[in-house]
């Protein structure tokens, strides 16, 4: 009953948050489903504490690393009062999570305490630590729920993993660009340093996010066959993003979120699961 509660509220937090994800998480399997939504909760709630509910009430960063420690040992207590820690440890049990992954996520998340603009070199490292490990300890899950992949294999999706994983966050870059800038004070774009955005920059990011993209969707088939219609579903939903991104003038960025309307989302989910049942 205690674990079946802790999984219910890690739902809850992806239910309540991202619609858009909780939507593809929907269309994995028992099992896998639970697992990426006990992911999801622990990144969430480490994101709060930077820019969320933690701000303003306590040191961020003492926060940050006390909540690392307890991601990071979860899984050897096997019980945590914290529901969230309480279904990520078995999560990251079952599934084999490389606990590296987690400490490169936690490391992207405190560069944003100590960090306001970077480099093409501190911009990789943060992509990796917070878009793309998460798309590897989705691919982990994902894995842990079918037969064993030769290591070749494994490394071939992987890359596809990281791929779209970097996609989705440049693409969260273009849509948060005046928030990230007027409330947030950060500067993630090193194009953006010396100036405005302009088309060619908009473009050039957006032809990166379409390459990544292409990328995962190449693996698609190759995935365990329960769980390429979510992750399809969550392809379909950036490169709409990235196709309306494209046709917004760069000024509108700076105070507009671009968004996908409902029934464009539920079409989209509708085309990928016929896709992903050919």
């Amino acid at each position: 009953m205690y674990a079946a509660l802790a999984e219910r509220v890690s739902a809850t937090v992806i239910g309540r948050y991202s619609t858009s994800f909780s939507l593809a998480t929907r269309l994995l399997p028992d099992g896998v489903r639970e697992d990426v939504r006990n992911l999801y909760a622990v990144v969430r709630i480490a994101d709060e504490i930077v820019d969320g509910a933690a701000a303003g009430h306590a040191d961020p960063q003492e926060v940050l690393d006390v909540y690392e420690a307890q991601v990071l040992a979860a899984p050897d207590t096997g019980f945590h009062t914290d529901l969230v820690l309480h279904a990520w440890a078995a999560t990251a049990v079952r599934s084999r999570i490389d606990p590296a992954h987690m400490r490169d996520f936690f490391a992207s998340m405190r560069s944003d305490i100590v960090r306001d603009v970077h480099d093409e070199e501190s911009l990789a490292r943060y992509i990796h630590g917070s878009a793309e490990v998460i798309g590897l300890m989705c691919l982990d899950i994902f894995l842990a729920h079918a037969d064993p992949v030769p290591a070749a294999q494994h490394a071939w999706l992987a890359e596809g993993a990281a791929a779209l994983g970097a996609a989705f966050q440049k693409v969260n870059f273009l849509r948060d660009l005046g928030d990230d800038r007027d409330v947030l004070g950060r500067s993630y774009l090193p194009d953006l340093q010396d100036g405005p955005l302009t088309v060619e920059i908009r473009d050039r990011i957006l032809d990166d996010v379409d390459a990544g993209i292409a990328t995962g969707r190449l693996r698609i088939p190759s995935l365990p066959a329960g769980c390429r219609a979510g992750v399809a579903s969550a392809a379909g939903l950036y490169e709409e993003l990235s196709a309306r991104l494209r046709r917004t003038p760069p000024h509108q960025l700076q105070y507009t979120r671009v968004r996908v309307p409902g029934p464009v989302k539920a079409a989209l989910t509708v085309r990928e699961i016929a896709r992903s049942r050919r």
